[in-house]
């Protein structure tokens, strides 16, 4: 008796249909709108806080730099007020220009400043082998060291330009910016040349921040300040990323 082998029969297989495909899209579309609607503003919080965050983190240094006086670059001062009164008046010359960042420092090797030595290594873990340490330079002051610490910066550096405020004639007791580059009297306007001769117990002074367009010491060297649109920003560096009115005290 022969016996005849019946052959499976095959499924058909469909794939998706026009429709199908259309309301899968669609569906996707809904999907990505909805959660751009619900964590885009999120996301965009999170940014603003960072930079708040940042903001205020750059603003301390500087304020905590123009309190204290360092062994070796800040040796020429008489006091923390005195260091102040210059760097603020001077802080927009090329030769005594101000710059902050952060950079790799090694918690085991402390210069004579107090600041650390860069770490020596290019790898390493932030916390364990190397701390990220704020710093504040000065143009002329220590430059070796500012080099140095370029090496193993971290994020950008910014220039700070910094204008003491005075008070406005017309709406006393209003504060307003003064002249770049002086020290003044902030009720009479008259100009100061010497920190002996300033009769205030406070310098208030607004501070912009410019971010720069290179970490070398190079290009630093050779930045240009001037202004001659004369908008009160340096024409290279345009608008600056942000701006704090502060006040040293004596």
């Amino acid at each position: 008796m022969n016996m005849v082998l019946s052959q499976p029969i095959p499924k058909k297989r469909h794939g998706f249909t026009l429709m199908e495909t259309v309301i899968a899209i669609g569906v996707v579309a809904v999907l990505l709108t909805t959660f751009l609607a619900v964590f885009g503003p999120a996301s965009a919080g999170i940014r603003k806080a960072l930079s708040a965050q940042e903001a205020g983190r750059l603003t301390n240094s500087l304020e905590r730099e123009l309190s204290t006086l360092r062994e070796g670059p800040d040796g020429s001062y008489d006091n923390a007020f005195h260091k102040a009164f210059e760097w603020i008046r001077d802080s927009g010359k090329e030769d005594n220009a101000v710059f902050l960042y952060n950079y790799r420092g090694d918690p085991n090797q402390i210069r004579e400043d107090a600041s650390l030595e860069p770490f020596a290594l290019a790898t390493g873990q932030s916390g364990r082998d190397f701390i990220l340490q704020p710093a504040v330079r000065r143009v002329g002051d220590a430059d070796q060291d500012f080099q140095e610490d370029l090496e193993r910066i971290e994020g950008r550096i910014y220039l700070v330009k910094m204008t003491q405020m005075i008070y406005d004639d017309a709406q006393d007791p209003v504060l307003i910016p003064g002249t770049h580059g002086q020290i003044k009297n902030m009720h009479s306007h008259d100009p100061i040349d010497n920190v002996v001769d300033y009769p205030g117990a406070v310098i208030a002074y607004t501070a912009d921040f410019y971010a720069l367009k290179s970490n070398k010491f190079d290009y630093i060297e050779r930045l240009d300040l001037i202004d001659e649109n004369g908008d009160g920003d340096p024409d290279l560096l345009g608008k600056p990323l942000f701006s704090r009115n502060l006040g040293v005290r004596r």
